[in-house]
């Protein structure tokens, strides 16, 4: 492994001017990381089955003190926020568990047991933070979990919690809100192989842990590599001021679909003044498209639920939690936060359009547009996780998408083939290198990015070019606020040098895939589909499922896979009959008999079609190449 650079003469001159700016005085913030600390587990570490280590929490006990010169101090100051982990008391009755994951697990006490809210990533530290509550708090039996929205890092760990079998025989209810099955299955499945490997950068996952690694990711300091599972849901909530009590815990609905993930909702406690804001408000500025890659988000909207947040319980709730981060308390506080929490996302929105509408495209804007000084001057406003830049372009995209208007764009030759001609135009690489380690030497490193990325997709074996760039991307990221910016950055500069760390975390695991509908891997396997190859190639299946009444017909036509479950006139070239549990089988795209016998599923017909077929499909690749040429 290549030993990292130290920081530039330029970026310790940014981060001094930045500790000139920033409101280091008001540490509140670590006031309210201790309040109602209970324990913590000891050590830090949550280990599988076998002793692999899935969560180290741990290795970021380097977190002392002030901030190196490569890292940036704000950053820096929010991920030894993060870091703080332990059980915690929220209010009587309400507890959560921090630093155990990407995300926090909130146990409610009940009449007799407990109501789960968002029982973190991997079924390993989901186990390890109820096991930590239940020593201080007894063993009290589950009696819900509720699911606040459809990210993997709010459901994954439910069985570490609670079995299939409890839900089964309805010791056990799962909550979640209208949509959430289908956009937890899905994002996961559909672009899951990009988007898996893009969050490998985005969380530093292949980085070392320390001051010149990673240091965090903003909104937690990253993902455990655990076990991923999921229990469908047994109750769908989808109107606001929808009530529920289970064991006495009485609970409100606030449904805030399109916020931060396509299916959404807030929970109001009436009786502890208590709400969770899933993670529609936490100490930072959200994303607004992530940079693993999603759908852009609705800021309008976001900002517009959280007005009907305040409407709705501003006037009395007392403590607002969040599935990330730490509670605010007090009524006058809390209301200041969720406003300024609402006007950050309407302020970005709204001047986007008004400079948009001027003429200005995403670049532009995001280096023109200023946070009002109330903004600033907050903490939780702080772009660690989202950021103003690639939020402003992400809004941009929402209206407009990728084409900026100007005919130069419309048309541009795909990176590797600009390259070349960019480096040619520019006198060659060697030259390019030349030239671009002056602008280096000056600190100015996104033009250094620009020009030598071109060097390193004309020519990837350049090695003084890979050296420089990936020199630049470090630097890059020692002067990031940004968490995933930081992790994005010293990632690429990682892959430059030591070669490609792949996908660690996979999110369409067994669980997962066990939840597609037969729309929804029908629609996998369209994706999968290599077309040119199916150019010539014409097939028809029914799928005929035994025990419900549905049965489908895929088509090929044209390198196109279609299905419909409309009646169908005519036979098809095969037929497979199956229980609705077999799905799951038929996903793993197997042609052998004995495999498709043992899942109960039957072929009738021309069985050579499935392999026809299956034989068409072209699975993603967890370890496509981000900084050089594919």
């Amino acid at each position: 492994m290549t030993t990292p650079r130290d920081a530039s003469a330029a970026v310790r001159v940014q981060h001094r001017a930045a500790l000139e700016t920033l409101p280091m005085s008001d540490t509140a913030d670590f006031d309210a990381t201790s309040r109602g600390r209970i324990d913590e587990l000891s050590p830090g570490v949550v280990r599988a089955v076998g002793g692999e280590v899935v969560w180290d929490n741990d290795s970021y006990a380097f977190l002392e003190g002030d901030a190196p010169d490569t890292v940036h101090p704000s950053l820096w100051r929010q991920s030894q926020l993060v870091a703080r982990q332990g059980l915690f008391e929220v209010v009587e009755g309400i507890y959560q568990a921090r630093g155990f994951d990407l995300s926090n697990v909130t146990f409610v006490e009940g009449e007799t047991g407990l109501v789960v809210i968002d029982p973190l990533l991997s079924a390993q530290t989901a186990a390890a933070a109820l096991g930590l509550y239940r020593k201080h708090r007894g063993d009290r039996p589950i009696h819900a979990v509720i699911y606040t929205h459809s990210h993997v890092d709010h459901f994954g760990g439910v069985k570490g919690v609670v079995s299939q079998e409890d839900v089964d025989a309805g010791r056990v209810r799962i909550l979640a809100p209208e949509g959430f099955t289908e956009h937890a299955v899905s994002e996961n499945v559909y672009a899951g192989t990009a988007m898996g490997r893009r969050a490998g950068y985005m969380y530093g996952a292949a980085l070392a842990r320390g001051p010149r690694g990673q240091v965090g990711a903003g909104l937690g300091q990253t993902t455990s590599t655990g076990t991923i599972t999921l229990i469908a849901p047994t109750d769908f909530i989808s109107t606001t001021g929808h009530e529920e009590t289970i064991d006495g815990v009485r609970m409100v609905f606030q449904m805030a679909p399109d916020t931060e993930a396509p299916a959404e909702m807030l929970i109001y406690f009436p009786e502890h003044r208590a709400l969770c804001a899933a993670e529609d408000a936490t100490h930072n500025l959200h994303n607004l498209l992530t940079l693993r890659g999603a759908l852009v988000r609705d800021p309008r909207g976001w900002a517009r639920y959280l007005t009907e947040t305040l409407d709705l319980f501003g006037a009395d709730v007392d403590v607002v939690f969040a599935s990330h981060h730490w509670p605010t308390w007090d009524n006058e506080h809390v209301v200041h936060y969720l406003t300024l929490q609402r006007d950050l996302y309407a302020y970005l929105h709204d001047q986007t359009l008004r400079m948009l509408n001027k003429g200005l495209t995403g670049p532009e804007i995001a280096e023109l547009i200023q946070l009002p000084p109330v903004l600033e001057n907050a903490w939780h406003t702080h772009g660690y996780y989202g950021s103003v830049s690639h939020n402003v372009k992400a809004i941009y995209q929402r209206y407009i998408g990728w084409f900026d208007g100007n005919p130069a764009h419309l048309w541009q030759h795909p990176p590797v083939e600009a390259a070349t001609r960019y480096v040619e135009f520019m006198g060659g690489a060697d030259a390019v290198v030349e030239k671009a380690q002056q602008y280096f030497d000056n600190g100015d490193f996104r033009w250094v990015a620009e020009v030598v990325n071109h060097v390193v997709f004309a020519q990837p074996d350049h090695a003084a070019a890979r050296e420089l760039l990936a020199d630049t991307y470090e630097q890059l990221g020692y002067g990031s606020e940004n968490g995933t910016w930081r992790n994005f950055y010293l990632s690429g500069a990682t892959e430059l040098r030591d070669g490609s760390f792949g996908t660690p975390t996979v999110t369409a695991s067994a669980d997962v895939v066990s939840n597609l509908s037969p729309d929804m891997l029908f629609d996998a396997f369209a994706i999968q589909l290599d077309g040119p190859r199916a150019w010539d190639q014409a097939l028809s299946i029914d799928v005929v499922f035994n025990d419900v009444d549905q049965r489908y017909r895929l088509r090929l036509s044209n390198g196109a896979l279609t299905y419909s479950s409309a009646p169908q006139r005519g036979d098809a070239d095969a037929t497979l009959t199956l229980p609705r549990a077999s799905l799951p089988a038929l996903a793993q795209a197997t042609t052998d008999p004995a495999a498709l016998a043992a899942a109960g599923i039957d072929v009738a017909g021309d069985a050579g079609v499935l392999d026809r077929l299956f034989g068409l499909l072209d699975p993603g690749d967890p370890n496509f190449t981000i900084v050089t040429p594919d």
